[in-house]
């Protein structure tokens, strides 16, 4: 019993005509019969009625008249026996008809009900009668089911608190007399139960009604209730009697004799002539004040709604003149407002910029619209917006009266004034079909139908035109000061509409009128609303679009019970919102709060038609919409096919665009007005057609979105034509106005609604208000542009982009610090080799393809555990990675790309590590061979001393050691190191190197030596600065072309000065592979910069220039190394060393102490030379991880601390550093903040201490390994080489330096010298930490790291060194190997040297502005005419460069153009650039807004 007024209420609130015919279901087959638990439909919806508010009773009497259902005029109430008139609940229904005399015109009436004089006719019932009065009625009215009657479902229950009802029901002509049953409307009234029990109701009644029709099996004279009777009364009766007497009775129809048909016709006759005679007509609304007479309450008698009907009439009575109204009393959305909608446009479009200065025009646009914003402001808040406002801020009970209040005012207007202007309308619409002929009058006819468009818009008045001014309200005020008094007053507003949201009320997303979003104000609404609901706000987004008066805002209003206009005079205009608050019991289901519903303005509109823009104007909303919502509905009336594949075409466009962005909304293709229940199988074809179609249209509009990729339908989304397609019959069962709402067609809403639902339960997302409000910003400013660019300025998808950045960056850096770090032991394994690997079998070669081997394992688990992290991460239901889906395949070539480099650095460093211990071979066969040799002698002369008795002294033996010492010198034949001739080895690399290329490109190394070259400095020659090749030359003066690329060639140098000094360091002899990597070095600085091409014949100068200076320094470092390691020398140094081990042998003194001391003084600098290597990756993860860290996060992040630093320092030599030497600038930027990093809290020295303690540990474990293998190890010779197999991936050891300990070491004392030598290591801890407790200057202990934290966290930020090819702004799109770049700030041109040929003004457009401007440029020198900047990717592909259009995203660079103007023409021989005076005025927190803007950063 308890579930049956919901189920009611459900099917009611769907318009389903069978909402009556519920019934109670038994658990039991006896209970069938049994009808205790049974209940009257009138009981049923009486009850209800008396449960409910006001609001809910005007939805009832609204879906019960759709249904044409009999609604309550007076509703009795059995506990206190107190009747309402339902004045209030009838006020919603608004009702059409046509009277005859309309026919011709094809015109109709349109009003509300409670205020139409329609003349009512009442039926009553005396007694007992044999008539069934309601189904007497229903016959009248041709509807069998308008009132309740005893042969209904449950009709003939008793009544148990429905006696006394009176209800209403209506009917009204359509103007066709072969169908009218009456010419005119009437109403008839209709009272439950015996008028002797009823009496006031009766009275009622008699005093309202035209006449009383009677239904009665017997009259007495003397009858008291018809004593008061003062119209006309006539008595139905089945059979006339003699008891029927008395004078009130004036007329008496009988049907005895007749059939129904024929007493029907009777009765319809009789009705007819009494509307035909009736002259007092009495509105609903002119009842209440007999009722009140009567003591019958009047629903509208609350002092809620007649307080708020009171602060609603005061604004409306007082309109006579609509317009003049609005130009009076809503003034800021008038003219002002469309100027203001149609600046934004042109700012993004700069369509009417002519032949002036992009950035002048846009600074035109600036001012014009802070002055439109300015006349605004000094408009005072007028009387009718004060009342609004005050209405608004009424009470929770009192508001929603007010709200309806104005709804039904201004309605009411609306109608009254855009009637005959419809007419007029329509006529037109009509003629203009008829005389296509004629060109002439065809246009005359589009300006007056243009006209009267204006004029329809101008007079309609609506609750949304108060919501808009309060809107603009808002706005102009959001553009004072914060201080200012006048914002302050605004700050409430948006609380108001968010409130009246959560209300159930409709909002105005996009305004109809000027076709704009009044971004700022909805965004506080939302904010707002998402604060009311205390950030439970997660959303669903359904949308419907359609072509016009197809039946959109019915279907949504029928699906979700809600209330879109659809009889204010005029179609949906714009878009409107609403809130549907989802139940508890679903929320967990629906995974939601809230269900928006967007009701859109019908495209292809015949109000718009007329215009120009229409078909953009579709477009824009369309792709808006779309954007915004979860869920699509496309509306399609099957009568309309053209007008269909119009709106398909528009929509697909729209699809396109959102899977850009990532977005992929559900589409379901809603066919109304499809007649036959069998539609969906029997239009399988349709469906297989439609899918065709939009696979075409699908293709069409992916060539003109540049998406050829896109081949079909289903690559945008999941779409199936059966269970995507809906067929949903005519709203209306006949025609109407007296037919019922089609049973068929709210049953198929209902089931496309669960539908609906299974979407919802099934998808993964979980987005709030705020992403919704995100989504309209972004996407309203990318919709403003002509050529809909979707791309970083959505926020929300940046936000996406920046945080999978960020992620990969993670992954990226464990790759590679892994790498390096196994790298590292690999490079000092094969630096050991000979001295770790103790089986000769083993060859180096062998060694590097193990390793290689090895090496390409690892790298293939690194790469694939970053491709599994892709994967994991985009299978997140958080953080929006639907919007990146399409850089996925970026960041998975990214990954290939970053192990193929990764493999290339590990193989040139393995292969260089073999060369370069291949070279020390020589020198190392050389050393051991000497080694040998003086052991054998000194081995022999210890014999030959020992066998001598006698005694020796120390002086003695130091004799004896002497003459063999100088004996064996002399028979030692000494061969030192091949000098090698540096110059002509790296002129031979370089001639190789360009082997390759141009025979016009190797002509230039004949003739020439490398001795030549370099001593001087180098000069870029003024033949050498054109660039030959093709590409993109600025037009700047040669002599600036010729100094910027000077400047380049000496970065070049400076950077491989570097790395030679580097090399110099090493203690290593010279190698061949540090000329190929300078070569490498040239290359790589050369193409990364887009700048200043390099001409081959001033490349090859510069090569020869650079060798030459490396080929100078490398033979120095040769020659010295020589010298360092000459045979003869080195063991002349050893000499004492041989001395004394002799001495200690001949004496047997023990040599522990002194062989763990030697081992620990070889033990140190390998340890120090460890330190220094494992150090640079912990810097990088210093700075990676401590304050600040999120600077370097992505690319993207450390360009806008760059910037912001830039903006703090404010010096000009920095900026100028940024600009024309961007690698230099940010690398001595990293190094300083490294330093600032590292020098707080000592971080470098607990780095350094670090990784002592972790190598000390090592070696001491090892000790401790080695030390209990002792059946291996016999000798302390045998336990330095177990140490040094031990510590070979860790630890680099010099083979001269180990022979000298292993010589004439055969000690067996391994657990001493184990002792000893543990305590060495301690001492040699102890010492070390001292020392880097020292500290000293980090700067240059930085730059003397081999892994330069501050070149790698370079190579990681600088991306991938790619410029706009306009402004030379950097690339910031992550991963290695992304297909387009982009860029989220760009600079004035000027800043980059561009100048006028003629004037030599500096340029200060914006290349931003120009991509969306009418502008033109020339791709290279020598082309002949210029291309459109609009079409700029034809020629830059691989760019993306977003059009400005919000004036203060670029304010930062205009900012710095405009205050070091002066100083950039100075510098680049120009003339200083015409600086618009709204750049003069902007100040460096402008410049930082703008900065924060166009990165998307947060507060």
């Amino acid at each position: 019993m308890q579930s049956l007024p919901g189920a009611f209420l459900k099917k009611l609130m769907m318009a389903n005509i069978n909402a009556r015919s519920l019934t109670l279901k038994s658990d039991t087959d006896e209970c069938d019969s049994d009808n205790s638990y049974a209940i009257n439909p009138l009981d049923l919806s009486t009850a209800l009625f008396l449960c409910s508010d006001g609001f809910l009773q005007q939805e009832m009497t609204l879906k019960m008249s759709m249904c044409q259902f009999a609604v309550p005029l007076l509703l009795p109430n059995c506990d206190t026996e107190q009747n309402t008139l339902m004045l209030w609940a009838l006020r919603d229904i608004v009702k059409k008809f046509r009277l005859s005399s309309q026919i011709d015109t094809k015109s109709f009436i349109e009003e509300r009900i409670v205020l139409s004089d329609i003349p009512m006719v009442s039926f009553v019932r005396l007694g007992e009668s044999n008539l069934s009065k309601s189904n007497m009625l229903n016959k009248l009215l041709s509807n069998p089911d308008t009132f309740v009657h005893h042969d209904m479902d449950c009709g003939d229950i008793p009544r148990k608190i429905s006696n006394g009802l009176v209800e209403i029901s209506w009917y009204l002509p359509c103007g066709n007399r072969n169908i009218d049953r009456f010419t005119k409307p009437v109403a008839f009234a209709n009272l439950r139960g015996d008028i002797r029990s009823f009496k006031k109701q009766f009275s009622f009644l008699c005093q309202i009604s035209e006449a009383i029709y009677m239904f009665s099996d017997e009259l007495e004279a003397d009858s008291e209730v018809l004593k008061d009777i003062n119209t006309e009364l006539f008595l139905v009766v089945n059979s006339q009697r003699k008891t029927f007497t008395g004078d009130k009775v004036t007329h008496v129809i009988e049907k005895k004799g007749k059939n129904e048909a024929a007493f029907v016709k009777t009765l319809q006759s009789s009705v007819g002539d009494v509307i035909k005679k009736c002259q007092n007509k009495c509105t609903i609304e002119k009842m209440s004040g007999m009722a009140r007479q009567m003591g019958i309450l009047v629903d509208e008698d609350s002092d809620e709604c007649q307080s708020a009907r009171k602060m609603a009439d005061e604004i409306t009575s007082n309109i006579k003149d609509t317009v003049k109204f609005k130009d009076k009393q809503l003034p800021l959305q008038g003219k002002i407002w469309k100027e203001l909608s149609q600046l934004e446009k042109e700012r993004c479009r700069l369509r009417k910029a002519g032949g002036q200065e992009i950035e002048h025009y846009k600074s035109s646009l600036r001012i014009k619209e802070k002055e439109l914003r300015e006349e605004q402001q000094r408009f005072y808040m007028t009387e009718a917006m004060t009342n609004f406002i005050i209405g608004m801020s009424s009470s929770e009970v009192e508001r929603p009266y007010f709200l309806k209040w104005m709804r039904i005012y201004l309605d009411n207007l609306s109608r009254q004034n855009l009637s005959g202007l419809r007419e007029e309308y329509k006529m037109l619409q009509e003629k203009e079909s008829a005389d296509k002929k004629y060109i002439a009058d065809l246009d005359r006819q589009k300006k007056h139908i243009a006209d009267l468009d204006r004029q329809i818009s101008d007079c309609s008045l609506g609750l949304e035109h108060f919501l808009r001014e309060l809107g603009q309200l808002y706005e102009a005020a959001c553009s004072l000061p914060e201080s200012s008094l006048q914002r302050k007053q605004m700050e409430h507003l948006p609380g108001l509409c968010a409130q009246m949201l959560l209300d159930g009320f409709p909002i105005e997303l996009v305004d109809g009128d000027a076709s704009n979003i009044p971004l700022k104000w909805i965004s506080a609404v939302l904010t707002q609303l998402h604060a009311l609901v205390d950030s439970n706000s997660k959303i669903w987004v359904v949308t419907v679009l359609g072509v016009q008066s197809t039946g959109k805002s019915t279907l949504l209003n029928t699906m979700f019970g809600v209330q879109f206009a659809v009889s204010s005079g005029r179609c949906t205009r714009g878009a409107f919102m609403l809130l549907i608050k989802v139940n508890k019991d679903l929320k967990e289901e629906l995974k939601c709060d809230f269900i928006m519903v967007i009701d859109t303005e019908g495209l292809k509109s015949p109000d718009l038609a007329q215009l120009d823009d229409s078909y953009e104007h579709d477009n824009e909303l369309a792709t808006l919409v779309i954007g915004l919502s979860d869920v699509t509905i496309i509306n399609m009336a099957m009568e309309n096919s053209t007008e269909m594949k119009d709106i398909l075409q528009i929509v697909v466009h729209a699809f396109i665009r959102m899977k850009e962005v990532g977005k992929k909304p559900v589409c379901h293709f809603v066919h109304q007005n499809v007649p036959d229940m069998s539609a969906h199988d029997n239009n399988m074809r349709d469906r297989k057609k439609l899918l065709e179609q939009l696979n075409e249209m699908t293709q069409a509009a992916a060539k003109m979105e540049n998406k050829e990729e896109i081949t079909k339908f289903t690559d945008m989304m999941e779409y199936d034509p059966d269970t995507s397609s809906w067929y949903i019959p005519g709203l209306w069962n006949g025609t109407p106005p007296m037919v019922p709402v089609n049973a068929g067609y709210s049953e198929a809403v209902y089931d496309f609604k669960k539908s609906l639902m299974q979407d919802f339960k099934k998808s993964r997302k979980n987005y709030d208000l705020t992403h919704f409000l995100k989504w309209t910003q972004s996407l309203w400013e990318s919709v403003k542009f002509e050529n809909f660019i979707f791309s970083f300025r959505n926020s929300l998808v940046a936000d996406a982009y920046s945080r999978l950045c960020s992620e990969y960056n993670g992954w990226e850096w464990t790759f590679q610090k892994e790498m390096y770090n196994w790298m590292i032991g690999a490079e000092t394994n094969i630096y050991n080799f000979g001295m770790t690997v103790l089986n000769p079998q083993i060859t180096i070669s062998y060694m590097l393809n193990d390793l290689m081997g090895e090496a390409s394992e690892k790298l293939s688990v690194g790469e694939k555990e970053i491709q599994n992290n892709l994967i994991t991460y985009f299978k997140k239901q958080d953080g929006h990675v639907n919007l990146v889906e399409k850089y996925r395949e970026d960041f998975v070539s990214s990954a290939k790309t970053l192990r193929r480099e990764t493999q290339n650095t590990v193989s040139n460093t393995l292969l260089g590590a073999v060369e370069i211990r291949e070279g020390m071979t020589e020198l190392d066969n050389i050393k051991s061979s000497q080694a040998s040799t003086m052991e054998k002698k000194v081995l022999s002369l210890l014999k030959t001393c020992r066998q001598n008795k006698s005694d020796l002294s120390e002086q003695n033996l130091i004799e004896e050691f002497e003459r063999m010492w100088e004996k064996t010198v002399s028979e030692i034949k000494f061969r030192g190191l091949t000098r090698r001739d540096v110059a002509q080895d790296a002129f031979s690399i370089l001639h190789d190197h360009l082997s390759t290329r141009s025979g016009y490109v190797q002509s230039l190394l004949v003739g020439n030596r490398l001795d030549d070259y370099g001593e001087i400095p180098f000069v870029v020659e003024s033949g050498d600065w054109w660039q030959k090749t093709k590409g993109f030359v600025m037009r700047l003066n040669r002599a600036h072309r010729r100094m910027k690329l000077q400047e380049l060639c000496d970065y070049i140098i400076t950077r491989c000065q570097d790395f030679i000094t580097q090399k110099v360091g090493s203690k290593t002899d010279y190698h061949s592979t540090y000329i190929k990597e300078l070569l490498k070095i040239i290359d790589r600085r050369s193409q990364q910069n887009n700048k200043s091409k390099v001409s081959e014949e001033c490349e090859v100068k510069l090569k020869l220039h650079i060798c030459g200076i490396a080929a100078r320094t490398f033979q120095k470092k040769h020659d010295d190394f020589i010298a360092v390691n000459d045979p003869r020398k080195c063991l002349k140094q050893s000499k004492n060393k041989y001395l004394t081990d002799f001495i200690d042998l001949f004496n047997n003194r023990d040599q522990c102490q002194k062989k763990a001391e030697e081992f620990s003084k070889l033990l140190q600098p390998a340890v120090q030379d460890y330190v220094t290597k494992m150090i640079g990756p912990d810097v990088v993860d210093e700075m990676k991880t401590g304050k600040g860290s999120q600077e370097y996060s992505t690319r993207t992040s450390f360009q806008f601390s760059i910037l912001k630093q830039l903006l703090t320092d404010g010096e000009y030599e920095k900026y100028k550093g940024y600009i024309n030497h961007y690698e230099k600038f940010v690398k001595d930027l990293l190094l300083d903040r490294i330093f600032q990093q590292l020098s707080k809290d000592r971080s470098l020295e607990k780095l350094e201490k670090k990784h002592l303690s972790e190598i000390v540990k090592i070696i001491t474990a090892a000790i401790s390994n080695i030390r209990n293998t002792t059946n291996t190890v016999k000798d302390i010779k045998t336990f330095i080489q177990n140490m040094c197999y031990a510590l070979g991936e860790k630890l680099v050891f010099p083979k001269d330096g180990l022979d000298s300990i292993m010589t004439l070491n055969y000690s067996e004392k391994t657990e001493e010298f184990a002792d000893y030598l543990t305590d060495c290591v301690r001492e040699m801890d102890r010492s070390l930490a001292a020392e880097y407790d020292k500290g000293g200057d980090i700067e240059t202990r930085l730059r003397s790291l081999p892994f330069k934290p501050q070149d790698k966290m370079f190579t990681s930020l600088f991306g991938c060194g790619e410029v706009c090819p306009f402004c030379h702004a950097s690339c910031e799109a992550g991963g290695k190997d992304h297909t387009k770049h982009f860029s989220s700030i760009h600079r004035s041109k000027g800043l980059s040297a561009w100048r006028y040929k003629e004037t030599k003004v500096l340029v200060i457009d914006i290349c931003s502005s120009l991509v969306i401007s009418g502008g033109s440029f020339y791709i290279s020198s020598t082309a002949e005419e210029p291309y459109p900047y609009k079409d700029y990717q034809k020629y830059f592909p691989d760019w993306n460069i977003d059009g400005d259009s919000s004036m203060e995203a670029t304010d930062y660079w205009k900012y710095v153009m405009a205050t070091f103007n002066e100083r950039i023409a100075t510098d680049t021989d120009a003339l200083p650039a015409d600086i618009p005076e709204d750049w003069k005025a902007l100040t460096p927190e402008d410049a930082l807004k703008s900065l924060e803007k166009s990165f998307n950063i947060e507060d």
